[in-house]
C-alpha cells in the first residue's frame, strides 16, 4: 500500500464515523420511542394486564383480545360482533375522513392562489400555514367556542342569517360533520398546501404556454398540464392523509367533546386511550393499536398498489 492510500483510508473511515455519528441519535430515537414501544405493544397484545397492577401480575391470554375484538357470538339467534363499540368508532374514524378529498382540493386550489405573482402574497402564505403549526389546544378550545349552542359565533351568525342555531357538538347528527369542518379548516393550509405549492413552481413555464398556443383555456391547463405533473405529489398526499386519517381525532374528542355524544366522536385512537388510560385494560388496548396499525398497512399498500401504477404511466 503507497502513502496516498495509506493517508485516504483513515479520512474514509473518519467520514464515514462523522456521517454515522449524524445518523446515530435519530437511530437512537427511533429505538426507544418506535421500534421498542410498538415491540412491547405486540407483546402486550397477548396478555391480560391492568396497568395499576405490578407487570408481574399479567396473564397471558393468546389471543383472547383479538377474538374479543374482532369475533362474533350469537345474541338472540344472530350474529353480532363481540365488541360492538370498535366497529362504531372505526366508523366514525372512517367518516371522519371523507373529510380527505375536500381538505387536499382546497390545498390545492390555495396552492395555485399563492403561486400567482400578487401584492402581499408572502405575507399570505405565513397567514394560511398558521392553523397547522399551533398546538392542538388552542384550536380545539377556540372551535368549542366556535361551536358553542348558546354563544358560539357560528350560531350568532346562522341565527342573524337563517334563524336556527344547531347543536353542534350535542347532536350526534351534526359532531361529526362539524369535526370535518375542523380538519379542513386546519389542513388547507398546511402542509399539504406547501407541497402542491413545491410542486407548481417545478412545473415548467414552457408548458403553459404551449398549451396556450394550442388554445388551452384554464381548464384545460389545469387537466392536461398541472394535474398530470402533480400526480407524485397528489399520491404522497393521498398516502400520508389516509395515515393521518386512521390516526386523527384524538384530541378533538379529548378535548371537546371527550368522545360524545353517545360515542359519536370517539375515533379508534382515542378508544385506544380510553382502553389503557382510563379503564386500564393495556392488553386490550395493544390489540386494537395492532389492528389499526394493520388496517393503515392494508389500505396504504392498496393505494400504493394501485394509484402508484397510475403515477408512473403519467
Amino acid at each position: 500500500m503507497n502513502a496516498p492510500t495509506r493517508q485516504c483510508a483513515p479520512r474514509r473511515w473518519r467520514d464515514w464515523l462523522g456521517s454515522y455519528a449524524f445518523v446515530l441519535p435519530n437511530l437512537l430515537g427511533f429505538l426507544v420511542f418506535t421500534l421498542l414501544p410498538v415491540g412491547a405493544a405486540l407483546l402486550l397484545s397477548f396478555y391480560r394486564w391492568d396497568v395499576v397492577r405490578p407487570i408481574d401480575t399479567a396473564e397471558f391470554v393468546g389471543l383472547e383480545n383479538f377474538q374479543r375484538l374482532l369475533g362474533v357470538h350469537e345474541v338472540d339467534g344472530v350474529l353480532a360482533p363481540r365488541d360492538e363499540r370498535f366497529w362504531q368508532y372505526l366508523y366514525n374514524t372512517i367518516y371522519l375522513m371523507l373529510g380527505i378529498p375536500i381538505g387536499m382540493a382546497g390545498s390545492l386550489f390555495l396552492a395555485m392562489l399563492m403561486s400567482q405573482k400578487l401584492p402581499g402574497m408572502v405575507a399570505g402564505r405565513s397567514v394560511y400555514f398558521l392553523p397547522s403549526i399551533l398546538p392542538a389546544v388552542p384550536i380545539c378550545l377556540l372551535w368549542q367556542w366556535l361551536l358553542n349552542t348558546q354563544w358560539g359565533l357560528i350560531n350568532a351568525f346562522l341565527r342573524s342569517t337563517v334563524g336556527i342555531g344547531p347543536a353542534w357538538l350535542d347532536n350526534p347528527a351534526l359532531t361529526k360533520p362539524a369535526f370535518i369542518i375542523m380538519g379542513i379548516w386546519g389542513g388547507v393550509g398546511g402542509y399539504n398546501c406547501l407541497l402542491y405549492l413545491a410542486g407548481l413552481q417545478g412545473i415548467p413555464r414552457d408548458l403553459y404556454e404551449a398549451a396556450e398556443l394550442d388554445g388551452a383555456g384554464w381548464w384545460g391547463k389545469l387537466r392536461h398540464v398541472t394535474l398530470p405533473l402533480l400526480g407524485p405529489t397528489t399520491f404522497f398526499i393521498t398516502i400520508m392523509s389516509i395515515i393521518g386519517g386512521f390516526q386523527g381525532g384524538f384530541s378533538q374528542a379529548f378535548l371537546i367533546t371527550q368522545g360524545g355524544p353517545a360515542g359519536s366522536t370517539t375515533t379508534l385512537m382515542y378508544f385506544i386511550y380510553q382502553n389503557a388510560f382510563e379503564w386500564f385494560r393495556m392488553g386490550y388496548a395493544a390489540a386494537i393499536a395492532w389492528v389499526l396499525f394493520l388496517l393503515v398497512f392494508g389500505f396504504t399498500l392498496v393505494t400504493y398498489k394501485h394509484g402508484g401504477k397510475r403515477v408512473q404511466t403519467l
